[in-house]
């Protein structure tokens, strides 16, 4: 498999390169609560300033629908990047209007400038691919080429994910380069023992890796609001528990492809169960098959894998070669349900081998638990891309930088 890499650009001293990441950050009264996937753009970044480019750096954050909403405002943003580049970073208060075009001129060689949220422009993620177009031709005006390096919209046909792509000079950047070698080794050349860890809410949102990853794998670990679909399945009452009702055949078919396929399933035996969904509920642990049987009846609501399993949990993934985890396997946000969790993630740092956290729900986890982000292999900052690739689906964003 080829992929342009920033080699095929030559030299880059004195163009100006825009650069797509991934800065969508979370913002709490307008301070970044989580800001590894800032700190996962800096290679490609200091690579771009050490080499003389004049440095565009654009983004979206959050859903603000094509208007300037400043809750959505990337300007934290620059002020956080300037910190950890350790140079100013001048900001763009627009997209390409304006004050775009006057620091795209401006920026000095080694220099960087942050443009404001590109979803502030409706062309940006516009169905229309005219409209992508027209918005992704006033983004190429700026620049000399363009570094892809925002993994986690690859799997978006979008104007600066695209289009742009195709109106410029493009390679991938370092994050994706690094992102695809791992998930090349998760999905082509894994070490065995492979475990796959899958928390989450939903088994829909998790259909297509279970299918891709099945014939692929050696063990499967199923734990956060997913798990009671599949103890429904299996026959088990799990009372007030998240329950997709429509998907159970579904999951009746993967239970039984395990087992023909020879794939350990690994299902939790105990569960957390509380009185309702509140960080103080009153919870007990009960076992898998007797969450109607707790103090809480038929109202009561699995909120966390229990010791039992977490232990176990843990123990199959230390004795793992390979795992990736996506999901986390409760209510993590809640202390009182992040023993889970925490087990998980702690084992993972303990593996002898490739560790993968893929992204999302579970790289927010680790981090608001204390893990720090080299305890493990590889953090993705991929969430939605990170699945679709492991569901053997073609991203818009790779294949535009002549990844097959």
């Amino acid at each position: 498999m080829t992929l342009r890499t920033l080699d095929s650009l030559g030299s880059l001293e004195g163009k100006r390169v825009i650069v797509r990441c991934d800065l969508n950050v979370p913002l709490r009264d307008g301070v970044i609560t989580d800001d590894g996937r800032v700190r996962a753009s800096l290679p490609t970044l200091n690579t771009l300033i050490d080499a003389g480019a004049r440095v565009i750096v654009c983004s979206h954050l959050g859903r603000p629908d094509g208007t300037a909403d400043p809750q959505y405002s990337l300007e934290p943003v620059a002020r956080r990047l300037s910190e950890l580049l350790g140079r100013s970073v001048a900001f763009a208060s627009d997209t390409v209007g304006e004050s775009a075009r006057e620091a795209s001129v401006a920026v000095e060689p080694g220099g960087v400038v942050l443009l404001e949220n590109l979803r502030f422009n409706a062309g940006e993620t516009a169905k229309d691919e005219a409209a992508r177009k027209a918005f992704a031709s006033e983004l190429a005006a700026l620049a000399d080429a363009m570094v892809s390096d925002g993994f986690g919209v690859v799997h978006r046909k979008q104007a600066s994910v695209y289009e742009l792509a195709q109106l410029l000079p493009s390679a991938a950047g370092l994050l994706i380069a690094a992102e695809l070698d791992v998930l090349d080794r998760l999905t082509e050349t894994p070490q065995r023992p492979y475990s796959v860890v899958l928390g989450g809410s939903k088994v829909s949102d998790k259909l297509g890796v279970i299918a891709h990853l099945l014939p692929r794998v050696d063990r499967l670990l199923i734990g956060g609001g997913m798990l009671f679909t599949f103890l429904a399945a299996q026959g088990h009452a799990v009372a007030s528990s998240l329950l997709e009702q429509d998907q159970l055949d579904t999951v009746r078919g993967y239970i039984a492809e395990a087992e023909e396929r020879g794939v350990e399933l690994v299902l939790p035996t105990d569960v957390v169960v509380a009185s309702g969904f509140a960080a103080d509920a009153d919870h007990e642990t009960v076992a898998a098959d007797a969450i109607e049987q707790s103090s809480f009846g038929a109202s009561g609501i699995g909120l966390d894998i229990g010791p039992e399993t977490a232990a176990r949990f843990a123990e199959t993934v230390r004795g793992s070669k390979t795992v990736f985890w996506n999901g986390p396997m409760g209510v993590f946000e809640f202390p009182a349900f992040a023993a889970g969790t925490t087990a998980v993630a702690k084992a993972l740092t303990e593996v002898d081998g490739l560790s993968v956290v893929g992204g999302g729900d579970s790289a927010a986890a680790v981090r608001q638990l204390g893990f720090s982000d080299d305890a493990f292999g590889h953090i993705s900052t991929g969430g939605g891309a990170s699945l679709e690739f492991l569901e053997g689906k073609k991203l818009p964003g790779l294949e535009v930088l002549g990844w097959q």
